[in-house]
């Protein structure tokens, strides 16, 4: 799968010596943890909860090194509701701070899973999928910003 369109700029991390492996790059296990942070993160603002876990990460494909002082951008979307789960694509890319050029450093689908206090699957609830089909259509990403309009549940549809 491309990313393609509405990708939202997740988090910006700087690889540091206490991140790189044997071979001088960044290890891959770190990178993962960046992915699981960043993308439960991301699906716990778009559903409104904290409760989310990861259920799924399909594969990870290294397609470029990441050495010491890289900066690494997550970006992020919304590529399916479930009943209770959500799909989300999410892309590393490496960016140059002197041309502002952007490399694709892995990207992979995850799964997180709407749990209860108990651990079991709740239901996303159906506003929760239509606002986000609204912003993608209105603002061209799924979460907003204060100066783009009201954040959380009571966005004003009336409002400019």
């Amino acid at each position: 799968m491309d990313g393609g369109t509405n990708m939202e700029l997740i988090t910006t991390y700087i690889c540091k010596k206490g991140d790189i492996g044997v071979h001088d790059n960044m290890f891959g296990g770190t990178i993962l943890s960046i992915i699981d942070d960043a993308a439960a993160a991301y699906v716990s603002q778009i559903c409104d909860t904290q409760r989310v876990v990861t259920l799924k990460i399909n594969e990870l494909l290294f397609k470029q090194s990441v050495k010491v002082g890289n900066i690494l951008k997550v970006y992020g979307k919304i590529h399916k509701f479930g009943t209770t789960s959500v799909d989300c694509w999410i892309e590393v890319r490496k960016h140059n701070v002197y041309t502002g050029e952007q490399r694709v450093v892995t990207e992979t689908m995850i799964k997180f899973v709407r749990i209860d206090d108990d651990g079991k699957p709740l239901p996303i609830h159906n506003y929760v999928k239509e606002r986000y089909m609204e912003r993608i259509e209105k603002y061209g990403r799924g979460l907003i910003q204060q100066n783009d309009g009201p954040i959380g549940k009571k966005e004003n549809k009336t409002s400019k």
